[in-house]
């Protein structure tokens, strides 16, 4: 099978599994999409869903963020972490947005980059998920992913976005994106991940995969196996008496 027809058959499997795909983070508008995003960096979705609201609450639109202090934004979005460098940039961002863009998220990958705290995988999401443009934003879940699934070399999410831009077509890229999320959290997570019933690593996984869990649970089984010998030499003989 080619990498291209092992593409073709895993994007049926998310299909299957995921043929609805809400946007993971809450969000009212461009603005409050970017700063979610940046928000996510090293945080789970949920966690920022828990935040944001008390955030936008006090500010959804960058004229009002940049009425509050840094401090202040420091202090809500906390839990999130790396609060110090996300506040600033969220205070930055918004100032530029003012001065420079009319207080809008400009359209383009080039403008969004130029932001502080913006890289390329948040770029991509916000200009996936609030403007509809094509992209593949790649962070290190989608990263693995791929890498199990034999869809890339697994070198670097640049070279991993750039496997799966060739191996799909563009109008799929947004969807499949969100697909992918959702299926590592719920069949193909980091931790505690059993390729032989994952409905996609089972039939597409790398042999490297499944040797590295079967050596993981052939160590398990050998340190179990002294631990089951000491309680069975310790048990007491039935008519003992003890």
């Amino acid at each position: 099978m080619t990498r291209k027809e092992k593409a073709t058959a895993i994007q049926a499997l998310l299909e299957h599994y995921h043929p609805e795909v809400p946007v993971p983070l809450q969000h009212q508008d461009p603005y409050t999409l970017l700063i979610a995003v940046l928000l996510s960096a090293q945080c789970t979705d949920e966690r920022v869903n828990q935040i944001t609201p008390s955030l936008f609450a006090a500010a959804d639109n960058p004229a009002a963020m940049v009425r509050i202090h840094v401090e202040h934004i420091r202090e809500i979005i906390k839990p999130c972490g790396l609060s110090p460098a996300k506040s600033k940039a969220i205070a930055g961002l918004s100032e530029i947005l003012l001065r420079e863009h009319g207080g809008r998220v400009p359209q383009s990958f080039a403008a969004l980059e130029a932001l502080p705290g913006v890289g390329h995988k948040t770029a991509s999401v916000v200009m996936a998920q609030a403007f509809g443009v094509p992209a593949f934003p790649v962070d290190t879940h989608i990263h693995r992913l791929a890498w199990r699934w034999g869809l890339s070399t697994g070198k670097n999410v640049e070279k991993t976005e750039t496997d799966l831009k060739a191996l799909y077509k563009s109008e799929h890229w947004n969807k499949l994106h969100l697909q992918i999320i959702y299926f590592g959290r719920s069949y193909c997570p980091a931790r505690g991940h059993n390729p032989y019933m994952c409905p996609i690593c089972s039939h597409f996984g790398r042999k490297a995969l499944f040797k590295e869990f079967d050596l993981k649970a052939q160590r398990s089984a050998q340190k179990a196996a002294p631990q089951a010998a000491r309680k069975k030499t310790a048990a007491p003989k039935k008519g003992s008496g003890l």
